[in-house]
């Protein structure tokens, strides 16, 4: 058949064994089917290194040219990986970098598979969780004192005014931090919510701790609660979803007592923990989308979990992995999808679609890797597929649907 055409996007590749499979999903599952159309930018760590970073700015600044990108997991350097790999200096994430040119917020949304049942009973739709990705406590200043002080919070503004609060008297060592979120960043973060909430046609949650931050906290709730009103309020009649806010300990007790099917926003930290909370009791990261979202219409799809570098080391050692694929199989599909939707390209979402049916398809017919394996309660008894083997299952279902 002829290959589906498509408008470009931008692939930024990554790092160790999802870098390995990344290549795999190309050139079994797309490139005989689609006339892939993509921007390329490397943001393995070698070569972060040699572009002193300026690799990941790039590959944010074309997807505000393009409007659609797909990225491979990548490594965070710390300590060890700076030596490891010769690094220059200990670069930050990419994914920092991006959510930051973008502006946006990270949706992530459990894969539901049939024969993986929830840790949670209850549970019976996907829960999304919508991470503000911006500021608090990974952009936070911290000092670590060693002697006794005064530590004061200070703001001097541009006319000269000056605020000046006496956080503590310190009378021995401690700690110190500060951190901080701005206006525009948080509306950003409410209407990207909002808006994927009206897209998705699902109930938006929203969880702070306003009555212990009565000023941080309660800037969160009162911009939501404002942009609510006079922008979406009469939207989410229309469609018959709604908005509420709560504390978040509150909002922890009902996600554990509700059906699920719904969006869960939280503030960057706790959406970051409730996110893999999320995903372990669906099943695991393995099984997670993750779409960072700008309220201007940029979209950026990736896989939820890291490098999986216990398996690339086995794998540089000679040994066949059992690494599941699934994740970054949805990453590109959602990027299909997306760049279909946005041009009209009915044949390329079918595409996209087709795929992501054929995938979870070869997991319910018994055929997976072993971290699923290891936790199936299907009907039929699982077999263990080695990476390469269970694409090449999902390739040979594809073709028979296609």
């Amino acid at each position: 058949m002829d290959k589906i055409k498509m408008n470009k996007i931008v692939e930024m590749d990554g790092d160790e064994m999802t870098r390995i499979i990344w290549q795999t999903i190309k050139d079994e599952l797309l490139s005989p089917f689609v006339e892939l159309n993509t921007e390329y930018y490397d943001l393995g760590l070698p070569h972060r290194d040699e572009t002193n970073d300026q690799v990941s700015i790039d590959a944010g600044e074309a997807i505000k040219k393009y409007h659609v990108g797909v990225k491979c997991a990548t490594i965070t350097p710390n300590a060890q990986r700076v030596e490891e790999y010769h690094l220059k200096e200990m670069w930050k994430s990419p994914n920092g970098t991006i959510r930051a040119i973008l502006d946006g917020t990270v949706f992530r949304t459990p894969i539901l598979v049939s024969g993986v049942k929830p840790a949670v009973r209850s549970w019976e739709q996907p829960i999304t969780i919508a991470r503000h990705a911006y500021g608090d406590v990974y952009k936070a200043t911290e000092f670590r004192l060693t002697k006794p002080g005064k530590a004061e919070l200070l703001f001097t503004a541009e006319d000269g005014e000056v605020k000046r609060a006496t956080i503590y008297d310190f009378e021995c060592g401690g700690v110190l931090q500060g951190m901080y979120n701005k206006d525009t960043s948080i509306e950003s973060f409410a209407r990207s919510c909002f808006n994927f909430a009206i897209e998705t046609k699902q109930d938006l949650w929203f969880s702070t701790k306003d009555t212990i931050s009565k000023q941080y906290d309660q800037t969160f709730k009162l911009i939501f609660e404002d942009i609510f009103n006079r922008e979406y309020k009469a939207k989410f009649d229309a469609l018959g979803i709604t908005y509420f806010y709560t504390l978040i300990d509150d909002a922890v007790a009902r996600v554990i007592r509700s059906k699920g099917g719904y969006i869960w926003a939280c503030k960057n930290y706790d959406g970051d923990v409730m996110s893999d909370m999320v995903s372990t009791a669906f099943g695991s990261l393995a099984m997670m989308t993750s779409v960072l979202v700008s309220p201007d219409g940029n979209f950026e799809y990736e896989a939820a979990h890291g490098t999986v570098t216990r398996h690339y080391y086995r794998y540089l050692q000679g040994e066949t992995t059992s690494t599941n694929p699934i994740a970054t199989i949805f990453a590109w599909t959602g990027a299909l999808k997306k760049r279909g939707e946005l041009d009209g390209n009915a044949a390329l979402v079918r595409f996209a679609e087709t795929l992501e049916d054929a995938s979870l398809a070869v997991i319910e017919s018994g055929k997976m890797t072993k971290d699923l394996a290891l936790m199936w309660q299907g009907d039929v008894k699982p077999e263990t597929l080695t990476t390469d083997d269970f694409i090449a299952a999902i390739r040979k279902e594809l073709e028979a649907r296609i």
